[in-house]
């Protein structure tokens, strides 16, 4: 599975979540949860990807019909090690399609809360970098019966920069919900058994245009 990330000429301001440039993004509808079963329609979720000189520009437009799980006291001048257990939505990310097993992970909570983190599988138990330090900006705004999320990730945190027909790989999900109806949604379904999204075996490619 391919994702088209076109490429747009000036960087968004974080704070405009309806800039027209989100219009040039391909839509990923994203309806599955991580089994490959079809999620209600009340928690399908769409992202859209651009990239520039600079960075790469993720938005997050989330239905939410149910309420919020989030931080009473949420904390946005630092990462929230542990967002992952409430609602947020995530984009794992590589740019080395010889060595998946070392990929990026950022979050974005509808508090404004995030996390980034270098996750490491090569030798079957997970290692992760909780001190890696990307430069993340994000925004986020709770709307009624939406939420939307932006992140802006500068490419000095791969330390590089895509070329157009570059291919990276990754995947991008929802958790939602809490307790036994919490929902774990997936572009790219990994299939466990238990919810679980470090499964970079099915990472689908992203193709900078």
């Amino acid at each position: 599975m391919r994702l088209n990330i076109n490429h747009i000429d000036r960087d968004l301001d974080i704070s405009d979540l309806s800039a027209d440039e989100w219009e040039l993004a391909e839509p990923i509808t994203v309806g599955q949860y991580w089994s490959g079963e079809t999620a209600p329609t009340s928690r399908h979720f769409e992202a859209g990807l651009l990239w520039t000189r600079t960075a790469l520009h993720i938005r997050y437009d989330v239905s939410q019909n149910e309420p919020l799980v989030v931080s009473d006291a949420p904390d946005t001048s630092q990462k929230t090690l542990g967002l992952w257990n409430r609602d947020v939505c995530e984009l794992f990310i590589t740019h080395d399609a010889n060595q998946p097993d070392r990929y990026f992970e950022f979050e974005v909570a509808p508090t404004g809360e995030w996390v980034d983190l270098v996750i490491s599988n090569a030798t079957g138990d997970r290692v992760t970098d909780v001190e890696y330090a990307s430069g993340i900006t994000v925004a986020a705004s709770i709307q009624p019966d939406r939420v939307i999320m932006v992140m802006k990730i500068p490419w000095t945190a791969f330390e590089r920069r895509p070329k157009v027909g570059d291919v990276w790989l990754g995947n991008i999900f929802r958790c939602v919900g809490s307790g036994e109806t919490r929902g774990y949604l997936a572009w790219r379904p990994t299939k466990t058994d238990r919810p679980n999204f470090h499964v970079p075996e099915v990472f689908g490619e992203f193709l900078f245009c």
